[in-house]
């Protein structure tokens, strides 16, 4: 261990040595191959405050992983410590106030099974082992979103370990502009969030999951697709929240599937969607299920792991039919080795909206939709291949839109934190200078 010394690390310490070290330093994707120094596995908040002091003592960069999700692999790195918070998954509910709390380590399944038999919904994320912390201190987007709002909205109050390992509590009430950073500025910047408490939406009995489905789609059928998308979305009820993607897959060929949730009965969804029933070979489904049964069956298509690349951006304006036509030739001639390429929308709008941008970290609430950019592949020989081919369009994408989403996002970005937060970027580095002065929490894509 170039000869440190490890007596004040507490919680579990996997070093290199040590062998869980292969499989403890694996992200979710699978394509992102870094080689910790040390992670440690904190069990309770003064495993996080040791490591911190550690760190900082013995001068070696920190990282924070929740879930293991971050599409770049920024919650690991080489010679770090990574700080795995994954144990502090306790939570707790307080009826009378319909409140829950949850450790940082809590994931989408874990806070919905509890919610969810209880009979609350929550606007938690699509992937079932993404941690909450990661998905909420992004904004967070899920299939509840235009109705529900994202996920950090449903936050009232939080508490981090800061840079001096100190416990911090922030909300509203409590320093206030932590708590407005917290909230959609994305994980590791001000320090490693251990527990969040959120209000939730009151009881429902049943919701409706919603499918679109186009096999065989053409060009023209994706163009025709995304036109009808546009339009749609301006009007379509805040009750429906869906994504869709137009995709090249190796078991498919091209084809389009769209999913998300309507908070309504199976008659009604199928009417809001019937715009779509205009493409020809579209089949649409709409079935009523318990909120738990809804998020359970989300949860089985997603698989273990996987290698891709990934990236999302907001989009503000109705597209020229050119440029529909440009947007839908991004998944053509996808990459040597790829088994999936696709451009996948998603709805933003309703409850979303209804929040300014300056009122928390996450500007970008006037947005339309996120469209994103992804290609997945197994063998290793055709990771450059695919990475490259999702920049290429990625620079496409970017003279398309906005602004990008900082829970999608992407290493090649030049002047990220503009991307990322847009009028809130100053402000951001406001906070971070209070509470972080001496950039304890650094990664590739942190604010300065």
């Amino acid at each position: 261990m170039f000869g440190l010394d490890l007596n004040g690390l507490t919680g579990e310490v996997v070093t290199r040595r040590n062998l869980k070290y292969e499989a403890a330093r694996q992200e979710w994707n699978r394509s992102i191959q870094k080689f910790p120094l040390i992670i440690v596995y904190a069990s309770e908040v003064k495993d996080v405050s040791n490591a911190i002091k550690w760190a900082v003592k013995n001068q070696i960069d920190l990282r924070i992983r929740s879930g293991g999700h971050h599409y770049e692999g920024y919650s690991v790195g080489n010679n770090v410590l990574v700080i795995d918070i994954s144990r502090l998954n306790t939570i707790k509910m307080d009826s009378s106030s319909r409140t829950i709390t949850a450790g940082g380590g809590v994931r989408n399944e874990q806070l919905y099974e509890f919610a969810g038999k209880r009979g609350y919904p929550f606007p938690g994320g699509t992937c079932p082992t993404v941690g909450v912390s990661g998905y909420v201190l992004g904004g967070g987007w899920g299939y509840s979103s235009r109705f529900l709002g994202l996920g950090c909205d449903s936050l009232i109050e939080l508490e981090l370990v800061n840079a001096e390992g100190e416990l911090v509590k922030a909300s509203k009430n409590k320093n206030k502009d932590l708590f407005w950073a917290c909230k959609g500025a994305g994980g590791g910047n001000f320090g490693v969030v251990v527990s969040m408490t959120f209000r939730l939406p009151p009881k429902i009995g049943s919701v409706t999951l919603v499918q679109l489905y186009r096999p065989e789609a053409s060009p023209a059928v994706m163009e025709q697709f995304l036109l009808t998308w546009q339009k749609w979305l301006t009007k379509a009820d805040r009750k429906m929240t869906i994504s869709a993607t137009l995709y090249d897959s190796s078991s498919e060929g091209m084809a389009i599937f769209g999913r998300g949730f309507y908070y309504g009965p199976p008659d009604e969804a199928k009417k809001i969607l019937a715009p779509f029933l205009k493409i020809i070979g579209m089949e649409i489904s709409a079935e009523e299920k318990t909120f738990l049964e809804a998020v359970r069956e989300v949860a089985e298509t997603y698989p273990p792991s996987e290698k891709f690349k990934s990236t999302g951006r907001f989009v503000y304006k109705p597209y020229t039919r050119d440029e529909i036509r440009t947007l839908a030739e991004l998944i053509q001639n996808k990459p040597p080795g790829s088994i999936f390429a696709g451009f996948t929308v998603y709805a933003l709008g309703g409850k979303v909206k209804d929040v300014n941008p300056e009122e928390t970290a996450f500007y970008y609430r006037n947005a339309r939709y996120i469209a994103g950019i992804q290609s997945v592949w197994e063998e290793d020989r055709f990771a450059s291949a695919n990475q490259r081919w999702v920049v290429q369009r990625f620079q496409t994408l970017e003279s398309l839109t906005e602004g990008s989403f900082v829970n999608f996002p992407i290493s090649e970005l030049k002047n990220y934190e503009t991307a990322y937060f847009g009028g809130n970027a100053e402000r951001l580095r406001k906070v971070h200078d209070r509470y972080d002065p001496s950039r304890v929490f650094q990664f590739p894509q942190a604010i300065r």
